[in-house]
């Protein structure tokens, strides 16, 4: 009988790789602990492995069958255990440190399109002339067309002094345009902005929790002061965190030393461990707002967590993310990784807010939440009620207007891109980005240009609509209800341009932010929306009345 897993002797094929792999797996495991399960499962998963390898009727990519086959088994755990194979190492170690070999610019594809989005001040691409919404047709003699934006991103990644030739398609330029550059070690800032609000109020935007953040925001904090600023506003929102030190030592700015910021219980007694604040603070008056969103995660929940526990900041905006799993990093073989999940992490007043419970999932395989029955109540160091299993409840509730599908669809289309990169071209400068507002005539312009262009998208009635006709057609009724359902999606063809009225607040907003970007990069982006800003705005006015800063606090008179 033919048995598709018989190897014959003499065969080519090795698995050193593999069998290596697993050596660094059971090095996890202590002998006694399901030793023989593992070792029986190893050995099934390497007759398989070199099975299918062998005699699957198609070429297969070893590398890339491992890979699919490792991200299969650790996506049954929780979504942060990875695998990390030795060509994403680099781009992990740049997720942890925010530094990288290369020139300083973002870019993004439109359709065919590679264009630049955004050019960090000081390094390479804003010292050698590389501008936003430059067009990136080769990198040195490779042509951007005929490879994928991961291809491309390596391609612009290197040594620090290694230089790079880009060939870009500038607006406004006849022709192409050659620039030269020497790569250089790109750090990403942490707080990309930070300035004063109004007179006694500064404003600290922090986006991540790489090396250095907790002395990027000190700095920020120390300059604001210098400026005259007497209160805070400290903005995580959109932040999804990162190295739990740095949480530590920003929350050590505003709270004493040796008081306990996190802890963290797992299976293993080496996960077991309480961080606490390690130097003296910073300032430990200075009243602080904390603004969170949906998308504030990990580190940014220690930190808001932590400063409402000890009810050193009043948290504003919406509930944050919710996820309370720490990671760590072993090293395999062959140079790859894996990060792993040991421990749940808690805050002061021992409430963990992961609001997802992987351990137990349903049949189908999906997560649920924690139900609300099995959430428990703890206090802050005033007493006010706080609680678990669902992310960071801010003390002031915002809620947060969602995009409608025409503003998604303008973004993704590279509509309003395009148009930034039309209007810098008949607009020299703009005023400061804390002033720039689109004019409404400068809006009529937009959408008068936008009626040349081929914008289309689904709304959600028309994805209804789908789902009717072809319920319908199973249902035989189609044929009837055909001129009506003819007559619905006409409407809503004429009305897409309607929505661009409707949508006009949501729409400008984004407008601006992509103008401010041409002339006064990060810093333009985020200044741009102040005046906007409603989470903002009450942050500011609770930091102005210190009696209901104080009240919210439990603070005595």
């Amino acid at each position: 009988m033919f048995n598709p897993f018989y190897r014959k002797p003499g065969s080519r094929f090795r698995v050193a790789v593999i069998a290596a792999c697993f050596l660094a797996l059971l090095a996890f495991v202590k002998p006694g602990d399901r030793y023989f399960e593992i070792a029986r499962n190893l050995e099934v998963f390497a007759s398989l492995y070199r099975g299918v390898n062998e005699f699957y009727v198609d070429p297969i990519n070893p590398n890339t069958l491992m890979k699919t086959g490792a991200d299969a088994m650790l996506g049954s755990l929780d979504p942060y255990t990875n695998y990390i194979p030795e060509d994403e190492v680099e781009n992990f170690r740049t997720e942890n440190t925010g530094q990288y070999g290369g020139i300083g610019a973002l870019t993004r594809r439109f359709g065919n399109r590679t264009v630049v989005t955004m050019i960090f001040e000081g390094f390479p691409a804003a010292k050698g002339g590389l501008k936003i919404a430059d067009e990136i047709l080769k990198i040195d003699q490779v042509a951007l067309a005929t490879i994928t934006m991961d291809e491309a991103n390596r391609l612009m990644r290197g040594q620090t002094g290694a230089p790079v030739t880009l060939t870009v398609k500038r607006p406004g330029a006849p022709q192409p345009v050659v620039l030269e550059f020497k790569r250089d070690q790109i750090k990403v800032n942490n707080v990309p902005f930070f300035g004063m609000v109004d007179a006694t109020t500064g404003y600290v935007q922090l986006t991540d929790f790489t090396m250095q953040a907790a002395q990027e925001v000190k700095e920020a904090v120390q300059s604001l002061k210098g400026k005259g600023a007497t209160s805070l506003v400290l903005d995580l929102r959109g932040n999804p965190g990162g190295l739990l030190m740095e949480a530590v030592n920003i929350c050590n700015l505003f709270i004493p030393k040796g008081m306990k910021v996190v802890f963290t219980r797992g299976k293993l007694p080496d996960a077991n461990i309480t961080y606490e604040t390690l130097n003296a603070p910073f300032d430990l008056d200075i009243p602080v707002a904390v603004l969170i969103n949906r998308n504030s995660a990990s580190a940014s929940e220690i930190v808001a967590g932590t400063l409402q526990d000890y009810d050193r900041a009043v948290v504003l905006g919406e509930k944050s993310f919710g996820k309370g799993l720490v990671q760590m990093q072993r090293d395999l073989t062959y140079k790859s990784k894996v990060k792993i999940t040991p421990a749940k992490y808690y805050t002061p007043s021992g409430r963990c807010i992961q609001v997802l419970d992987y351990t137990h999932r349903r049949a189908d395989g999906s997560v649920a939440s924690v139900p609300d029955s099995l959430k428990k109540e703890f206090a802050t160091s005033r007493g006010r009620k706080v609680y678990d299993g669902g992310g960071i409840e801010p003390d002031i509730a915002i809620r947060a207007e969602g995009l409608p599908p025409v503003v998604f669809a303008l973004i993704d289309g590279g509509f309003l891109f395009d148009f930034a990169t039309e209007y810098t071209l008949r607009h020299t400068t703009i005023l400061p980005a804390s002033q720039f507002q689109l004019r409404p005539a400068e809006y009529q312009e937009f959408v008068k240009w936008l009626t040349g262009k081929d914008f289309r998208y689904t709304s959600p009635l028309e994805t209804a609509l789908d789902a009717l006709e072809r319920e319908a057609a199973r249902e035989k009724y189609l044929t009837e209800i055909t001129p009506q359902i003819h007559a619905v999606r006409k409407n809503l063809e004429e009305g897409r341009l309607k929505d661009v009225w409707t949508y006009q607040e949501q729409i400008t907003a984004f407008l601006e932010t992509e103008i401010a970007a041409r002339y006064y990069l990060e810093k333009g982006v985020t200044e741009v929306g102040f005046y906007r800003d409603q989470e903002l705005k009450k942050a500011v006015a609770i930091l102005a009345d210190i009696r209901q800063y104080r009240q919210i606090l439990r603070m005595t008179p």
